[in-house]
C-alpha cells in the first residue's frame, strides 16, 4: 500500500457520490508537435525564442510529445480512475492565423483525443483558451484590442460545432489574472509586455471574449458552462494602514477584477472608467449566468506597501517601483520546489470567503486546479499536500460551500511556462530525453483514495 502522510486518516472523508475527479493539463505545455499538421504559431512561441525570456532557454516544440501519445496518456487517466480530464484546445492548431480558414487536421485531433477519452469512461473538459493566444492576432494587438474577442467567440463555434456532441462541461478561459499581470503588466510570460496600468483593457477584453462565448456555447446546446479564474487569500504584513491598503489594492487585482464582473455584473470601484468600449452594456455579456465557477488555488499571497528594502520580485517576477506594494515572504509553512508556500488553511478560508462576499451570487464551485512542484517519483510531500487540501476542501463543503469537483495539476510533468522544465507538477513523472512516463507514489495515492471514494 502507498506510503501515507503522518497523521493521515485512510481513507479521505466522504465526498458526494457525484463529486467529480479530475486533472488537468494544457495543450501548449504538453502537446509538443508545434510545427505539424499546419499549426500556427502563437505567442507563447515567439516568447520562447526571445533568449532570456525562459529561464532554461527551452521551448514547448516537443514538450511532452502528447500529440502523437495521448493514447498512453488517455490510458493512464483510465488507470488513475478520475471521472474528468480537462484539456485545453490550441487556438492555432484550429485556426493557424487566429481567424479565417480551419485547419482539419487540428480539430481531428481533438476530435480522436475526445473519442479516446469517451471510450476510457473519462468525461472531456476542454477549456477552450489558456493563453497561448495565435501569433498573428498577437501581432495585430491581441488581446489589448477589442477584435480579438469576437475573433476568439468564431473560434469557439468551430470546436463546439465538431467536439459538442460529446462534451458536456466547457470551460471558457484559462486565468485571465495571469494574462493580464504576468503577461501584459509586468512582462514575464507572453507576449511580454511592461504595461502596467495600461494592461487593463486586456482583463476586459478577456471577459468579453468569455461572455461572447457563452452565448456561442448555449446557442449550440451546452448546459455546463464555465471559467477557470485564479484566485488566492491576501493577507496584510502588518494592521497598519499603509500596509492594508497595499493588500486591499492586490486582492483587488488578483480576485475582484475578475470575479466581480462575473458575479455581480460590475466593477471595483473606479475601474470601469479605466477600459475601453461600452462597458456597462459589455457587463451584461460577461454577467451572464454560469453553470459552475471554477478556482484554480495554489497559494495566499503576504502584501505590504511598497518597501525598497525588500526584494523587487516574487516568484521570480519583478515588480516595477511603479507598484504600490511589496509581497513578503510567507513564513512558518512548509514550501514547495518551486518556493510556494503549502497553506491548505488558505483554500477553506478562500472558499467561505467567496460564498460570503457573494452569496446567491455564487454558482456550485470546481476547483479547476490545485497542485504543486517537487522533485522525484517516490514524491510523499505531494501526497501530503494533496491530502492536506481536499481536507479543507471537504471541510469548506461541510461549512456550506457547494463544491462539486476538484481537478489536480497535473496529470504528468510538463513544459512550465517561462520556468521551462525546471518544476515539476505531474501525477506523472516525464523523462524530458526518452519521454517515458512514470506514474510516481501520488499518482497510487491517488487511485487508492478514488477507489476508496467508490
Amino acid at each position: 500500500m502507498t506510503t501515507l502522510p503522518p497523521g493521515s486518516r485512510y481513507p479521505l472523508p466522504r465526498f458526494p457520490a457525484n463529486f467529480l475527479w479530475g486533472v488537468s493539463t494544457s495543450a501548449h505545455q504538453i502537446e509538443g508537435a508545434a510545427a505539424e499538421d499546419g499549426r500556427g504559431p502563437s505567442s507563447w512561441d515567439a516568447f520562447a525564442a526571445e533568449p532570456g525570456r525562459v529561464k532554461d532557454g527551452s521551448n514547448a516544440s516537443v514538450a511532452t510529445d502528447h500529440y502523437h501519445r495521448y493514447p498512453e496518456d488517455v490510458a493512464l487517466l483510465k488507470e488513475l480512475g478520475v471521472d474528468a480530464y480537462r484539456f485545453s484546445v490550441s487556438w492555432s492548431r484550429v485556426l493557424p492565423d487566429g481567424a479565417g480558414a480551419v485547419n482539419k487536421a487540428g480539430l481531428d485531433f481533438y476530435d480522436r483525443l475526445v473519442d479516446a477519452l469517451c471510450e476510457a469512461g473519462v468525461r472531456p473538459v476542454p477549456t477552450l483558451f489558456h493563453w497561448d493566444t495565435p501569433l498573428a492576432l498577437e501581432q495585430a494587438g491581441g488581446w489589448l484590442e477589442r477584435d480579438t474577442a469576437y475573433r476568439f467567440a468564431e473560434y469557439v463555434d468551430v470546436v463546439a460545432a465538431r467536439l459538442g456532441d460529446r462534451v458536456g462541461r466547457w470551460i471558457t478561459l484559462n486565468e485571465p489574472a495571469e494574462l493580464t499581470l504576468l503577461g501584459h503588466a509586468l512582462g514575464a510570460h507572453a507576449p511580454g509586455k511592461r504595461l502596467l496600468f495600461d494592461a487593463l483593457p486586456v482583463a476586459h477584453h478577456q471577459l468579453l471574449a468569455h461572455g461572447l462565448a457563452v452565448e456561442v456555447l448555449r446557442g449550440r446546446g451546452s448546459g455546463s458552462i464555465g471559467i477557470a479564474n485564479s484566485h488566492g487569500p491576501t493577507y496584510a504584513a502588518s494592521d497598519s494602514k499603509e500596509d492594508r491598503g497595499a493588500a486591499d489594492f492586490y486582492d483587488l487585482l488578483l480576485n475582484r477584477l475578475f470575479a466581480d464582473p462575473l458575479l455581480l455584473g460590475t466593477y471595483p470601484d473606479g475601474i470601469a472608467e479605466m477600459l475601453p468600449g461600452p462597458v456597462e452594456e459589455d457587463l451584461r455579456l460577461i454577467s451572464q449566468p454560469l453553470d459552475w465557477y471554477g478556482i484554480n488555488y495554489y497559494q495566499p499571497t503576504k502584501v505590504g506597501a511598497h518597501d525598497p528594502s525588500l526584494p523587487a520580485d516574487f516568484a521570480g517576477i519583478e515588480i516595477p517601483p511603479e507598484m504600490p506594494f511589496s509581497v513578503h515572504r510567507l513564513e512558518g509553512h512548509q514550501r514547495t520546489a518551486f518556493d510556494w508556500p503549502v497553506v491548505p488553511a488558505a483554500l477553506y478560508e478562500l472558499l467561505v470567503g467567496f460564498k460570503e462576499e457573494y452569496g446567491d451570487r455564487l454558482p456550485p464551485v470546481v476547483i479547476t486546479e490545485n497542485g504543486c512542484s517537487y522533485e522525484g517519483i517516490d514524491d510523499q510531500d505531494r501526497i501530503r499536500y494533496l491530502d492536506g487540501h481536499l481536507r479543507a476542501l471537504n471541510d469548506a463543503m461541510d461549512s456550506g460551500v457547494d463544491v462539486r469537483g476538484y481537478f489536480v495539476w497535473s496529470l504528468m510533468d510538463n513544459w512550465e511556462w517561462a520556468e521551462g522544465y525546471a518544476q515539476r507538477f505531474g501525477l506523472v513523472h516525464v523523462d524530458f530525453d526518452t519521454l517515458a512516463r512514470t506514474p510516481k507514489a501520488s499518482f497510487r495515492w491517488l487511485r487508492d483514495e478514488l477507489r476508496a471514494q467508490r
